[in-house]
């Protein structure tokens, strides 16, 4: 299969249990493109089809560029529908991820910068239920924000998505065990944004450490945990300058709804202090701390972004003269005595 509609297929981008993704060209628009089609042993499946069809439906009427647009729909000679979305040439968190946790001001940037995508998509009346880092995508970018990131973070695979008036009547227990919160796993219809906001708390303790903040490899993992469990402190990592993380990734992943944050752009305010903190504190600390090749306590390689050395580079050469001018000063005064 070479071509899809108008679209050249060049490469497989990802596949899943329900569909595939693939990269293509439209040569009408000359813009790169994504195209998603159901697999062929679901297309007969009408219950199936129609939540194909139903999230490329949504997906299309959500005005916001933090989640993927679709503008175009169809359907293949073999009767399979497929959807047509922008490209996103960043790739997705997971691949960042599995080259180790990230540096930690920057982890709390990307975090706070998920939480805005998802305030955005929560102003569409919208709840995602799959915040992972797999279907978040990386969308290149020159404007100065995110602590000055090279990249945003955009939504995708909203197979799941429902309206909030929905989510809060759902009572089938779905999403990814690792990065749910609990009264999604519940099944029970008792869960609005906030399930999100736990997400979100997930993902950046996973920026943070390398790996998510409780252990569930199933949804009864999820919905037996000890309600008055906290994740493990971030103290090892961040040492004196844990600051407010601890307390403030507490209460994104509590147990317990009535003590998340309400509003996930809330939770983006407050990690983005953090980060700025962070910074501002001990940059040439955090430099000595994360160079690429040391490890934390637990012995996990942290992995810096480009950006991030970029700016550690200007902070060393800020230092250089100041060194060099201490050390000449030294030599003269010993040469003096």
């Amino acid at each position: 299969m070479d071509v899809i509609g108008r679209y050249r297929l060049q490469s497989k981008i990802g596949a899943g249990a329900f569909a595939t993704v693939w990269r293509g060209y439209d040569d009408d628009l000359d813009v790169d493109v994504a195209v998603k089609v159901l697999a062929d042993n679901w297309s007969s499946r009408a219950d199936v089809r129609e939540r194909f069809l139903a999230e490329a439906r949504l997906m299309r009427r959500i005005a916001s560029e933090r989640v993927v647009r679709v503008f175009d729909l169809g359907e293949l000679p073999d009767g399979r529908p497929y959807f047509v979305m922008d490209y996103v040439g960043g790739g997705t968190l997971a691949e960042v991820l599995a080259n180790g946790p990230l540096d930690p001001a920057d982890a709390l940037w990307w975090g706070a910068d998920l939480a805005r995508a998802v305030a955005a998509l929560h102003d569409e009346g919208v709840v995602h239920r799959d915040i992972t880092p797999a279907n978040l995508l990386l969308r290149p970018s020159n404007r100065n924000e995110s602590g000055g990131g090279t990249h945003r973070i955009v939504l995708a695979d909203l197979g799941l998505a429902k309206r909030a008036a929905e989510a809060s009547g759902m009572t089938q227990a779905v999403g990814t065990p690792s990065y749910m919160a609990p009264e999604q796993g519940r099944g029970d219809g008792g869960f609005d944004e906030r399930a999100d906001v736990y997400a979100v708390g997930a993902v950046t303790y996973a920026l943070l450490t390398g790996r998510a903040p409780f252990v569930a490899s199933s949804i009864t993992d999820v919905v037996g945990r000890d309600p008055d469990s906290s994740p493990p402190s971030l103290r090892p990592l961040l040492h004196d300058s844990v600051g407010e993380v601890d307390e403030i990734l507490a209460r994104t992943l509590a147990y317990r709804v009535g003590e998340r944050w309400h509003r996930a752009d809330t939770l983006a305010e407050r990690l983005e202090g953090e980060a700025y903190r962070l910074e501002q504190e001990a940059p040439v600390l955090a430099s000595l701390r994360t160079t690429v090749g040391d490890s934390d306590q637990a012995g996990t390689t942290v992995a810096v972004a480009p950006e991030v050395r970029q700016r550690r580079r200007g902070w060393l050469l800020l230092l250089l003269p100041v060194l060099f001018v201490a050390a000449a000063a030294g030599s003269w005064f010993f040469a003096g005595r």
